[in-house]
């Protein structure tokens, strides 16, 4: 059974200290800023995560201006006509990163940006009209109906763009199992739904975002480099 978050709390302070916590703690966007968010910012931030999986992120980082540029500033609407001859032209640029999947990716998460954004009015309105309490829900959402936006990168692409978000960094993973939420990386829907219950009981208890509560997490565990 799992215990008071204050537990988790007094042990990130004991390695961290008051002030050291502090600083490493994220603040998520309101609603208002997230609704305020050009689509083009979700499509950056979605294929940014997408080239970082499996890559160092300082290169990905060291190389974005290029990226912007070969991507048109990431507007979707320019984005989702690329034609075949295009991403085929972008894949092979020295100056990006040469993987015509992921290249392809971008293409169809544009696409997917665009139709969400006709349904609800933008991208941004979209994710801030999703439940707060149902993290979990958004995340299978983007796994389904994106690109390559399932596991981590749906929840770095969150982070990033500033929706509120736990990201199941192996030493968030290793307190939930230690609270007994989880016996293992939650993948299955029991699993997950018992993340979700947890952090929505600390939530409540504490009055802190995921968000937070994830890198108090990260940081209550020894030798964490909390991500």
């Amino acid at each position: 059974m799992k215990s008071s978050f204050q537990s988790i709390y007094e042990s990130a302070i004991a390695r961290k200290g008051e002030e050291g916590l502090a600083a490493l703690l994220p603040l998520p966007k309101s609603k208002t800023e997230m609704q305020a968010t050009p689509d083009a910012s979700f499509l950056e931030e979605m294929t940014r995560c997408v080239f970082r999986s499996g890559f160092a992120w300082k290169t990905i980082d060291n190389k974005w201006p290029n990226f912007r540029k070969v991507f048109a500033e990431f507007n979707p609407k320019v984005v989702a006509n690329f034609s075949d001859e295009r991403l085929e032209s972008i894949a092979q640029d020295p100056s990006i990163i040469r993987y015509y999947a992921k290249v392809l990716v971008t293409r169809e998460n544009a696409a997917f940006v665009m139709d969400i954004a006709r349904e609800h009015g933008s991208f941004g309105q979209f994710i801030a009209e999703w439940p707060e309490d149902d993290l979990i829900g958004l995340l299978l959402f983007l796994k389904r109906v994106g690109s390559r936006l399932g596991g981590h990168t749906g929840q770095y692409f969150l982070r990033l763009v500033g929706r509120d978000t736990f990201i199941f960094s192996s030493e968030v993973v290793r307190v939930l199992i230690a609270e007994g939420v989880i016996d293992k990386e939650p993948t299955s829907k029991s699993g997950l739904k018992a993340v979700q219950d947890a952090f929505n009981d600390w939530r409540e208890e504490t009055g802190l975002p995921y968000c937070q509560l994830s890198r108090i997490m990260a940081a209550s565990v020894p030798d964490s480099l909390v991500p």
